[in-house]
């Protein structure tokens, strides 16, 4: 056992050409450090501080829409509600409970803060309980619910009365049991837009803290601004975190594993120098940090450290043979360069493959990805030699400091010849047990559903959720759903055309189950009919211009062509929200009818992620499916082996079908952040399938039986491949801190995976590459890689 270790290349398996390689010659590139490396290592100094600038230029992109930004007609139409009823992108929303929220100190306590809100720096107006008016009395204006001078006794709880039973307050800013109001306020577009964000709500904040104080209210923030600020703290606080994170576990574990601080900085320079690199290139490209860009970092170590080890270990292990650091690292990079190469492909094309998402945030993740790849690529193959003839120094005291000091080592070599040895012992066997395993789990995995809600894009240990969730039970729902009407050319607002559409659709949302809180210029018209009893257009019209600019710019465009119907959903799966939309969409269908020269259309970031989220899990899951096949052919053709394309299909698929079932355990589902999780993991899984099948290409011979040369590829590889993957789940399990939900999905899942490839490529590769390798020869009387 102790002789299986490596050694120079028999003449069978030295380092191939150019020609021949799998590569194709790309790894030759790290060669060029070793001719200059000086010249190297001052390009890499100057790019490490472009890099640092660049790094600096990175921004925060904290849209709630952007999972669903697209070129399709129904965002299209989104986007234009947005931008001309901008009001639900720029509300803050204050979700005040407490028993005591109606007594006389209470409603003294809100009426404050009310006020004092409306003086904060960014505001521009407000919504709450004392918005509200009373009837009007013949032609004056109507007086305000609640008066200036609060009454007493009897006189109050009659008020308090009328306050519960008032029709536009009721249900909407306050609970049927009156114990939660909601004030709703307007913050300025380009405060929302910029730094100052976070001063204003830390102003409102801290006003609220003060006029309530003393009192048993508690107060939530909420609303789009809010969860905005609390996505950028979050992936802010993330990416500190995943930086000193990979930075220290990259250092550790090398220096742990190769004992000397010089090999740490060989196997674990490379990769943080990558993640500078590739963080600064998307700095420079104006790539925007979001909630799957904050994984970048771990991604990244990910992408490199394999590969970095792979070939720091092989130089290690010649230079204990006796070669010196030159040749050491040249034979390295020849002989293990190519699977580098070939890994950081198949890394590029997962994210190639989410290029075919509708979504422009999963796209922009691709592309991120693809850049990064290429830049962790360059910078293994050039600093892994680069740094290994600058570092190494007096290899002859090195091999004898070392040489019988790596017990470590020699326990996972003898591990790793325990699993081979068994594994080839019955190949057909094991592989068939593979072919069922796998074949099992995908049926679990094919039955998975798509699942999403809102609230996962949103820091869930936040004020923002709890609200929203408050919201949701006592109000009916916390997220708009809208109507947009577009008056066509030759009508007008007040048209009593216009009006009965606004009507019969306000009535269709109103009576929709699933819908509550539903406001529109009707809410106001029927109040008019009820109280003054006028239903007239010129009084309609009247009351409308005396309300504030940013009050009716919610439901009436500033041309007056177009309006809005709002209600409210609870933030539930889009499984059963989708129901809710699909019946309101139909209900429609009559007034479309009815009136078919006005254009009506359901909208909202509920009703967008309602229709839309199914069907983009779902093509994504299809691409994924395509990814197997594609990757698997594109190996076999790298190695010019169809047998090698067999032999990679079933390790490759494992990881995917075995957290499928994990998932289907946890009823998680199919999500964006698990299939995307999962593509990319399928890339990066494959590397440790690719690392032994370019040492087997080494270590067959002619005549010998496959199996032999499985068990002396596995005890090669295999210490380094099995450090590598703990390192690197241990690397991706650290978003489990994240404050963002659907990055402790993806980093657990991803971690979940690329340990799952590590027992694949153990456990299902060795025994289905000699089964195959077995049938090559007496098929074709040759090794399969001949």
């Amino acid at each position: 056992m102790d002789t299986l270790r490596y050694t120079e290349p028999e003449p069978n398996s030295r380092p191939i050409s150019a020609s021949r390689s799998i590569a194709y010659g790309l790894e030759r590139i790290g060669l060029v450090s070793l001719r200059f490396p000086w010249l190297v290592g001052l390009a890499t100094v100057v790019l490490l501080i472009a890099g640092a600038f660049g790094i600096a230029r990175i921004k925060v992109d904290d849209s709630l829409s952007q999972l669903f930004r697209s070129e399709t007609p129904e965002f299209r139409t989104f986007e234009e509600v947005t931008r001309r009823f901008p009001s639900n992108e720029f509300d803050v929303l204050i979700v005040v409970e407490g028993k005591d929220l109606l007594v006389r100190d209470s409603v003294e306590k809100l009426r404050d803060l009310v006020t004092d809100l409306q003086l904060i720096e960014g505001t521009r107006g407000i919504i709450s309980l004392f918005s509200a008016r009373e009837p009007p009395k013949g032609t004056d204006l109507p007086a305000p619910l609640f008066p200036d001078q609060l009454p007493a006794g009897a006189e109050y709880d009659r008020l308090v009365q009328r306050v519960l039973n008032n029709e536009i307050i009721r249900g909407k800013l306050l609970s049927e049991d009156g114990q939660l109001t909601l004030i709703v306020l307007a913050l300025d577009p380009d405060v929302v837009a910029s730094s100052r964000l976070r001063d204003v709500i830390g102003e409102v904040q801290k006003t609220i803290d003060n006029d309530l104080a003393g009192s048993r209210l508690t107060a939530r923030l909420s609303g789009v601004p809010v969860m905005q600020l609390e996505i950028r703290n979050a992936v802010e606080r993330d990416r500190l975190l995943y930086n000193a994170f990979g930075f220290a576990a990259g250092a550790l574990i090398a220096i742990l594993f190769f004992r000397r601080l010089s090999f740490m900085f060989i196997g674990a320079g490379p990769p943080l120098i990558a993640i500078v690199l590739a963080l600064g290139a998307l700095g420079w490209l104006d790539f925007r940090l979001n909630m799957f860009l904050n994984v970048m970092t771990p991604l990244i170590m990910v992408i490199s450290f394999s590969d970095s080890m792979q070939l720091t270990f092989a130089a290690r292990d010649r230079l204990l043979q006796g070669e010196g650091r030159l040749e050491a690292f040249r034979n390295a990079m020849l002989v293990v360069g190519p699977a580098c190469v070939l890994t950081h492909v198949t890394a590029g094309l997962s994210f190639i493959a989410l290029q075919f998402s509708e979504s422009d945030l999963i796209r922009t993740f691709g592309e991120a990805g693809l850049v990064a790849t290429l830049i962790a690529m360059f910078a293994v193959l050039m600093l892994v030699p680069l740094l290994g003839v600058l570092l190494v120094r007096n290899e002859a005291m090195f091999v004898a400091e070392v040489r019988g000091a790596d017990s470590a080592l020699d326990v996972l070599r003898r591990f790793c010849f325990w699993v081979a040895a068994r594994m080839v012992s019955r190949p057909g066997l094991y592989s068939l047990l593979g072919v069922l395993v796998v074949g099992g789990l995908g049926l679990v995995y094919a039955n998975l559903q798509p699942r999403y809600r809102l609230a996962d894009q949103v820091p869930d240990r936040e004020q923002a959720v709890a609200a929203s969730h408050r919201l949701d039970a006592k109000l009916n729902g916390a997220n708009p759903i809208d109507i947009l009407i577009k008056v066509p050319d030759g009508k007008s607002l007040y048209d009593p055309e216009t009006l009965a559409v606004i009507a019969e659709v306000h009535a269709t949302l109103d009576k929709q189950p699933g819908i509550a809180n539903v406001w529109s210029l009707e809410t106001l018209r029927r109040w008019l009919a009820e109280k003054l009893g006028k239903s007239d257009v010129a009084t309609l019209k009247q009351y409308v211009d005396i309300l504030p600019e940013y009050l009716t710019r919610r439901f009436i465009s500033a041309e007056q062509d177009a309006v809005l119907v709002s209600g409210r959903v609870p933030d539930v799966d889009s499984s059963q929200l989708l129901p809710v939309i699909e019946g309101l969409d139909k209900a429609l269908d009559a007034v479309r009818t009815k009136h078919p020269s006005y254009k009506i259309a359901v909208t909202g970031l509920s009703a967008i992620a309602a229709r839309n989220s199914a069907l983009m899990i779902n093509k994504l899951n299809r691409g994924l499916t395509l990814e197997f096949l594609f990757v698997a052919a594109f190996i076999g053709l790298a190695f010019r082996s169809f047998v090698v394309m067999l032999a990679s299909i079933l390790p490759g698929i494992f990881p995917i079908v075995l957290s499928g079932l994990v998932l289907w355990i946890l009823g998680e589902g199919l999500q964006f952040a698990s299939v995307v999780a999962l593509t990319v993991s399928f890339g990066l899984g494959l590397s440790a399938t690719i690392h032994f099948l370019n040492r087997l290409r080494h270590e067959e011979r002619p005549d010998e039986d496959p199996a032999v040369a499985v068990e002396r590829a596995t005890v090669l590889v295999g210490p380094p491949l099995i450090l590598t993957s703990i390192v690197l789940a241990c690397g991706l399990i650290v978003t489990v801190f994240s404050g963002l939900p659907s990055l402790r999905l993806f980093g657990w899942l991803s971690a979940f995976a690329m340990l799952a490839a590590l027992a694949a490529d153990l456990l299902i590769l060795r025994p289905t590459v000699t089964f195959l390798g077995r049938l090559a020869q007496r098929v074709g009387g040759k090794p399969f890689y001949r």
